[in-house]
């Protein structure tokens, strides 16, 4: 399974995990990986450890969970990104969206 999610036993950190192909694929499951979380409480990690490839629709996806969560910028971590995905987010300049490690 491309995207799983997990929460801390307190419910403060939720971390949704990505592996190999992050596209518009795996669109109805990155949905469904951050449609319960209550972002007034918690803090959302995506690790990009196991994501070997994004395109545009990722970006699109990753905006859409933020505006989803309505949290404000720099709000959600992405990180472990290999260089190839790293480029990307910086050339999209998801940085100033997005805590990027």
């Amino acid at each position: 399974m491309p995207i799983s999610s997990e929460t801390t036993n307190d419910g403060k950190n939720v971390t949704i995990a990505i592996a190999g192909q992050f596209d518009f694929n795996v669109v109805q499951e990155f949905r469904s990986a951050y449609m319960d979380i209550n972002a007034a409480s918690a803090e959302v990690t995506v690790d990009m450890r196991e994501a070997e490839y994004m395109d545009s629709s990722a970006l699109g996806m990753l905006l859409n969970m933020k505006k989803h969560l309505g949290v404000g910028d720099g709000n959600i971590r992405i990180v472990n990104c290999r260089p190839q995905v790293k480029k990307i987010l910086d050339i999209s300049r998801f940085d100033k969206k997005f805590l990027i490690d």
